[in-house]
């Protein structure tokens, strides 16, 4: 298994450094890269003067569509010197409500999303849609970058969120590529609790799971002093030097499916090393 097609939504002239971070990735598994440029309309035709909004919404995609062709024009001269990498590139214009369809889609079929922390300093407001859009719309892992810095790859440690869940393992099956090329991993349980499924042997079927795979696998067993877990997770990836996580993403509402639960939210928004997530 080995991601072959690799997903980047850009929607913001300063999301150069995403750009980058996925072009590595995709180099390092000969992988293909489809870069997205999104042109977003953020208008309410609600909001004009009568019979004014026909023209109103023309001006506004028109816009739209001059933002995500200024974005590819400016990916296609960022792109010009990767020789060694097969990519391509589309401009899109989605007004806001129909981005999830959009992202989702092109994320359907493609084995891995490169994205921006949606809670990082200068993203755009549609990032957190976006973000949804690829884990949930279209069912696709996710590798968030929290800072603004090609990431390393492949990473050299990792620390694998175990829960015992089945998106914490779903997560873990996509994640198999990066952790079969780091040199350690941890499969870290917080609190596990003797009454859970693997009772007084927490992640011990797990960590033979990836050992049969070539996975250098070791448990660390945590109580847990933080008041959230994402921030025990931060906490133990701080201490062991991990450059990335990997745990499995919740959602939660009774009206639409694509909200990010706030286990996930939270460590997006605190985490220090780039996070792999899916479900």
């Amino acid at each position: 298994m080995a991601y072959k097609t690799i997903l980047t939504v850009i929607s913001h002239p300063g999301q150069m450094a995403q750009l980058e971070a996925a072009a590595a990735l995709a180099a390092s598994q000969d992988a293909h890269l489809d870069i997205l440029c999104l042109g977003v309309d953020h208008s309410q035709p609600g909001y004009y003067f009568p019979g004014g909004a026909a023209y109103g919404l023309q001006e506004a995609i028109d816009t739209a569509m001059t933002d995500a062709e200024t974005l590819q024009a400016r990916v296609r001269q960022h792109m010009a010197s990767a020789s060694d990498l097969c990519w391509a590139t589309e401009s899109a214009v989605a007004q806001s409500g129909s981005i999830a369809g959009l992202v989702g889609l092109r994320a359907r079929f493609s084995d891995l999303t490169v994205l921006a922390s949606p809670y990082a300093d200068g993203q755009p407001g549609d990032a957190e849609t976006i973000t949804e859009a690829a884990l949930f719309e279209g069912s696709c892992p996710i590798l968030v970058l929290p800072k603004a810095e090609t990431p390393a790859l492949p990473p050299q440690r990792v620390l694998v969120a175990w829960n015992q869940s089945s998106e914490a393992l779903a997560a873990i099956r996509r994640a198999l590529p990066l952790l079969q090329a780091a040199r350690a991993v941890e499969v870290t349980c917080i609190d596990p609790g003797s009454s859970g499924p693997e009772r007084s042997d927490p992640g011990g079927a797990l960590t033979q799971m990836l050992t049969r795979h070539g996975v250098r696998a070791e448990i660390a067993i945590l109580a847990r002093t933080a008041p959230t877990i994402s921030a025990e997770i931060n906490r133990r990836a701080t201490e062991i030097g991990a450059d990335l996580v990997v745990m499995g993403a919740y959602g939660h509402s009774r009206l639409r499916q694509a909200i990010l639960g706030g286990a996930t939210r939270n460590m997006l928004g605190q985490a220090r090393v780039p996070v792999f997530m899916a479900r």
